[in-house]
């Protein structure tokens, strides 16, 4: 299934960029994200790879991911290489009046979920675009907090 959300965030892009590309940050606003290594010693860009452990109906999920599309405060994609619920995710960041305009295009599978959950297919569709608008409400919230540092340079080891 694949599904689109978007949203202003009071924020410029650079900021916005910076903290979706650092996935260390993904517990912090992905709920069902436990916990996210660097499988690559570089700093985030086309290639890098990452393993993601997810909380899943089923229990405990790991994904490798890799990054499919880089460019600085305007575009990242990553894509799942192994694991449940194949994804992609493809987050555009465009400059708006007072902030940036973030846009998901977004691509979820529910293979490998166990049981029923694996056959739900239109509800499970709608509940993983619910789960992600939830998501991103969260960044929005974190981002826009004044504890929010003014300036970052993204990825740090």
């Amino acid at each position: 299934m694949s599904f689109q959300i978007s949203l202003d965030i009071h924020r410029p892009p650079s900021q916005v960029f910076a903290f979706i590309a650092d996935f260390r940050t993904m517990p912090q606003w992905y709920e069902a994200v436990d916990r996210v290594e660097a499988m690559t010693a570089t700093s985030p860009g086309k290639g890098a790879r990452f393993h993601m452990v997810r909380s899943l109906p089923g229990g405990p999920a790991h994904n490798d991911v890799e990054i499919i599309a880089y460019v600085p405060d305007e575009e990242i994609a990553f894509s799942s290489t192994s694991g449940p619920t194949p994804f992609r995710y493809h987050y555009r960041i465009e400059p708006i009046t007072g902030g940036s305009r973030l846009t998901l295009d977004g691509e979820i599978s529910g293979d490998g979920l166990p049981g029923p959950a694996a056959r739900l297919g239109g509800l499970a569709a709608r509940l993983f675009k619910q789960g992600m608008k939830k998501n991103l409400d969260t960044l929005k919230q974190i981002l826009e907090s004044p504890a929010q540092p003014q300036s970052t340079d993204g990825y740090r080891e």
